[in-house]
């Protein structure tokens, strides 16, 4: 699967990373755990541009990496929102990485989807404020 493109073609990325040595496993490729981790970071920009405040991920689905990220690499993450409940928002996440070593190619690395609960000061859940202040209302 070698897709050079996000399906949200001309959007850009809710984050960008260059990965470095220290974020390496013994095999010179980047962790899985790290990409995770931006994975969840910018699924969580874009929960919050659909009103979600207080936010906590409670699902992963399914992420099967297709290709490797090694250093150098600029890493870009293009989120979309999927669903938004009452008290939950699921985002989704697509992982491509633009070779560092000159070549400028742009590989798709993994995608996922995303679901957080809102919550209030207590940690309890509380419905999304759906309202994303840009005259327009999600539904």
């Amino acid at each position: 699967m070698r897709e050079a493109e996000p399906r949200n073609a001309g959007k850009e990325p809710s984050i960008r990373v260059v990965l470095m040595p220290k974020d390496t496993n013994a095999h010179g490729t980047i962790f899985g755990g790290v990409i995770l981790s931006y994975i969840d970071q910018a699924a969580a920009v874009e929960a919050k541009l659909h009103g979600a405040a207080f936010i906590v991920t409670v699902a992963m689905r399914e992420v099967v990496f297709h290709e490797p990220v090694y250093v150098g690499d600029l890493v870009s993450f293009y989120t979309g929102l999927v669903r938004i409940g009452r008290t939950s928002i699921t985002v989704s996440v697509e992982v491509f990485a633009q070779r560092g070593e000159g070549t400028g190619e742009k590989v798709k690395v993994t995608q996922a989807e995303v679901t957080f609960v809102n919550l209030d000061e207590k940690r309890k859940p509380i419905p999304i404020q759906r309202d994303t202040g840009h005259g327009t209302r999600d539904t």
